[in-house]
């Protein structure tokens, strides 16, 4: 029963960081635009959020694994297959959040675009289980009604998104066109979206299997291998954005108190949940039930907040909730009913008559 407790704890703990991370980001995305980029119709930060989320999973990932380590070690060992496959998982980790911030930078809002991330990944995560274990003719007509389910939720929810009421949209297009008239660039804003919030599904749909292979060669430590993933996300999050800004990238933001403190939280959410993983596997808790509460628990808990802090309550409408609610469920019952591995061979004693 207290082993039961800790998993739930591990996994409830993952569902609300992870469900925060989205809109949490975007405010430090928004926070950190200078004036000169409002006024040349920029709206979202894109290298220095990105440079804040890797240097709080650096502090909760590297920094605080490494102290423990230090001060009172765990079971398991460093073995090379469980850093490049721990480094591979925090590499992965690290791109789905760009994408997350570009996704937000070519019109995205959280309120669907973490559903449809949280929605898509775990169908990326089934079909790389069901590929590593060899299982793909063994896959069901009800994991295929569950993928069916993702997408036309994945639709539904991106069509019937909330938005402002047709007033305040009509004012704030008439401000955006007086601050700087341009060319629209919609379709192509759109695409880069599409391309963004795919990436994100890939990259974090695989973050979940390539970081169990690592802690399993690690003899299921939790420190080693979330040491690894906050390392891959410095080298990504922190010294590449770095090496862009010096370089002459231009972007039109500021590290600016607000902006810094919202980029922070979100990466330290990112951070927290992706250690609340760990600790549910290892726990005893199982993918078959913990990533399914995860990935249905996580854009709950987006929506609901970003409908609040956003006071779009009133705008939810029937087919928004229809879409999320297929969404979640298509995504629960991908992961449920995707083939599972086959149990270990049992070793057979050998029974024959020995040699007089």
């Amino acid at each position: 029963m207290r082993s039961l407790l800790f998993v739930v704890a591990s996994f409830a703990i993952t569902i609300l960081a992870w469900g925060l991370y989205g809109p949490v980001l975007h405010w430090g995305q928004a926070a950190m635009v200078t004036e000169e980029g409002l006024a040349a119709g920029e709206k979202y930060a894109r290298l220095r959020p990105f440079v804040c989320v890797g240097l709080a999973y650096f502090a909760i990932g590297v920094i605080v694994p490494a102290v423990l380590l230090q001060l009172k070690g765990e079971k398991g060992e460093w073995s090379l297959t469980g850093v490049l496959y721990s480094l591979a998982g925090g590499a992965l980790g690290a791109i789905g959040a760009l994408g997350i911030i570009m996704a937000f930078n070519f019109g995205g809002k959280p309120i669907f675009v973490m559903p449809l991330v949280f929605g898509g990944a775990p169908v990326v995560n089934s079909f790389l289980t069901i590929y590593w274990a060899k299982k793909v003719k063994e896959i069901g007509p009800v994991f295929l009604a569950g993928l069916v389910m993702v997408l036309l939720g994945a639709v539904t929810v991106l069509i019937n998104k909330p938005s402002a009421p047709k007033e305040e949209a009509k004012a704030a297009v008439a401000d955006t066109e007086v601050a700087a008239p341009q060319e629209s660039h919609g379709m192509r804003d759109f695409v880069l979206r599409l391309a963004s919030i795919a990436t994100v599904i890939v990259c974090w749909g695989a973050y979940g299997p390539v970081l169990h292979k690592g802690q399993a060669a690690m003899h299921h430590s939790r420190l080693r291998p979330l040491l690894c993933v906050g390392l891959a996300y410095f080298a990504i999050a922190v010294l590449v954005p770095n090496m862009l800004l010096v370089t002459g990238i231009p972007e039109a933001s500021e590290f600016n108190f607000s902006g810094t403190i919202w980029s922070l939280a979100a990466g330290a959410a990112g951070a927290i949940g992706a250690l609340g993983i760990i600790m549910a596997f290892n726990f005893g808790g199982k993918p078959v039930f913990v990533m399914p509460l995860v990935f249905g628990g996580a854009p709950v808990v987006n929506t609901l907040f970003t409908t609040f802090t956003s006071g779009l309550w009133g705008e939810v409408s029937a087919l928004f909730l229809a879409g999320l609610i297929l969404v979640i469920a298509g995504a629960a019952m991908v992961l449920v009913f995707a083939p599972k591995g086959s149990p270990p061979p049992k070793v057979e004693t050998d029974t024959s008559e020995k040699p007089k």
